[in-house]
């Protein structure tokens, strides 16, 4: 794996920015492992994973004059990779046939994904239904399951025990599953991986 300094990435994104091809390469050869790892957690095919990292770079590519050498570059790769199998996930969404095939076949595929589709197209909803929650409870839960901080850690912050935290999780998990019940389709399953991510 090639792998490049701060200053040194910043040089390459400069050149990239003006076309160069070979600070392109250096930079797919840098990330590119790193970026299929954390696709193939999400979408359990080399396929898919070799397909999407290619789409992620032509993007690089064709936007070169939009990036900005003085933010990260990983967290604008990895964005982008994830908008990308967000972006599939939609599409196989509205194949009900494929969709039961991979849900039954991996459903932790769709944790994370779905989380993030619950975030960006219900977000306020969402937010809202943890907001009428106990302050304590709401502490718990957005420490825990949106932060993504372990019982340990919230422990020490809360000064509460393991038992009391699980006891606040899982009566979020059913006020949440309860509050969102009239909900339907894909929105529910949706919610239903993020409310029972872990459990």
């Amino acid at each position: 794996m090639n792998i490049v300094g701060q200053a040194d990435e910043k040089a390459l994104l400069l050149q990239l920015k003006m076309g160069d091809e070979r600070s392109f390469e250096t930079l797919y050869h840098t990330y590119k492992f790193r970026l299929a790892g954390n696709l193939f957690k999400l979408l359990k095919s080399d396929d898919l994973v070799q397909e999407i990292l290619q789409e992620l770079f032509v993007k690089i590519w064709e936007g070169r004059a939009d990036i900005d050498p003085e933010k990260s570059f990983k967290s604008y790769l990895f964005r982008i990779g994830e908008n990308l199998v967000y972006d599939y996930f939609r599409k196989v969404a509205k194949d009900k046939r494929l969709l039961a095939k991979i849900m039954a076949s991996s459903s932790e595929i769709y944790l994370h994904i779905e989380e993030n589709m619950l975030i960006r197209e219900n977000s306020q909803k969402f937010q809202y239904a943890i907001g009428l929650m106990p302050p304590q409870r709401r502490k718990v839960y957005t420490l825990c399951k949106l932060e993504g901080k372990s019982y340990k850690e919230v422990e020490e912050i809360m000064g509460i025990n393991g038992k009391t935290i699980s006891s606040h999780m899982l009566q979020a998990n059913k006020f949440l599953k309860d509050y969102f019940g009239n909900t339907s389709g894909l929105e529910m399953s949706v919610i239903l991986a993020v409310l029972f991510k872990g459990f």
